[in-house]
């Protein structure tokens, strides 16, 4: 029976394909003149008082998330003692979330005071384009940092045999290499699609399942088969991630009990700024073409909370880090000191 059903949809999603194929090619041909040129985003409300509160908001929310992140990532370069595997996965990490927090952002904070939110097909192709790179990304990354602290707890004395530079960078290199095929695959699904006439997108970016939904031709099925591989691949990840975090603890229960109320509570930490970000994608993703008023909710946790708090939980929550950063700031201040122009007292 589920072979049949298998089949079945099999068949369902290569039909769709060639029709949608052959319906592109036929509208493109007849209403090339009338393609979709820009879209309409309608933003998180249309109260003014709202739009002002939002726009101080998510102001100090990106500044801060900059800052924050600049600040690990300058620490990390700069701090001979904080070139190991942990704080080189940790200043990509920074980086990635700069990116992520950067693709929308700025322009939602700008739209706040715009009459007309709009984008052009171009902006709106590449905010699709970076939102599934920077995010499939941080998905890899941070499976890779929950196996580095596995290694490191589980396995200490083989830890530097392990993760060695060579793995480190492999590491990083994979969940770029794996972001960018993630989001080309999404890319090009997008582009084979004619928008010819609906050219609103009910939120403040544009996001695939929105925007799949203004094509002129129905793509229900394939689209639910294309859109739902992300909602499974966040589905995935985030149960790896979550078993890697109960052999971690599993791993430490015998030891001291101060040891072990620190591991779980760092462990707590991760987990929920990793459900945070997982949990929006796979709510998203997995049910796509609902419209829940919610989904654009959600959309603010992995665009810009996520970004914001990953600076708190991995930065303030180490020792060691906190002391790098005191004395990177501390040495900031004495050169600054020192370079301010001293004037004569009379």
């Amino acid at each position: 029976m589920c072979n049949c059903r298998s089949v079945t949809f099999s068949r369902s999603v290569i039909l769709s394909y060639f029709v949608i194929a052959e319906q592109s090619l036929q509208i493109m041909e007849g209403f090339n003149h009338s393609g979709v040129s820009e879209f309409v985003l309608l933003g998180l409300t249309d109260s003014p008082e709202l739009q002002i509160f939002f726009f101080v908001m998510f102001s100090v929310f990106y500044l801060l998330t900059m800052l924050g992140n600049c600040l690990i990532l300058l620490t990390v370069l700069c701090t001979p003692h904080l070139h190991s595997p942990m704080y080189f996965l940790l200043s990509n990490l920074s980086l990635i979330d700069m990116c992520l927090s950067s693709f929308a952002t700025p322009k939602m904070i700008m739209d706040f005071f715009a009459e007309h939110k709009t984008i052009s097909f171009e902006g709106c192709i590449s905010q699709i384009f970076f939102l599934h790179l920077f995010t499939g990304t941080e998905i890899v990354l941070l499976i890779s940092m929950s196996f580095d602290r596995y290694i490191a707890i589980c396995k200490p004395l083989h830890y530097s045999t392990i993760m060695s530079q060579r793995v480190c960078v492999g590491l990083v290199v994979t969940s770029w290499t794996v972001g960018f095929l993630h989001t080309m695959s999404q890319l090009a699904f997008t582009l084979c699609l004619p928008f010819c006439g609906p050219n609103v997108v009910d939120s403040f970016f544009c996001d695939l399942p929105l925007v799949i939904q203004l094509a002129c031709i129905d793509i229900y099925v394939l689209g639910i088969f294309m859109i739902s591989t992300s909602g499974v691949i966040a589905l995935v990840s985030f149960l790896l991630l979550l078993t890697s975090y109960v052999i971690v603890l599993v791993t430490i229960k015998d030891h001291s009990s101060t040891g072990s109320s620190k591991v779980f509570s760092t462990c707590t930490a991760h987990f929920l700024v990793v459900l945070m970000f997982f949990g929006p994608c796979i709510f998203i993703y997995v049910w796509p073409f609902t419209n829940f008023l919610v989904d654009k909710v959600l959309s603010v946790f992995y665009t810009i909370f996520t970004p914001f708090l990953n600076p708190l939980i991995y930065t303030l929550r180490n020792q060691e880090m906190k002391t790098a950063v005191k004395k990177k700031l501390s040495n900031q201040y004495l050169n600054l000191g020192k370079t301010s122009p001293r004037y004569p007292v009379h």
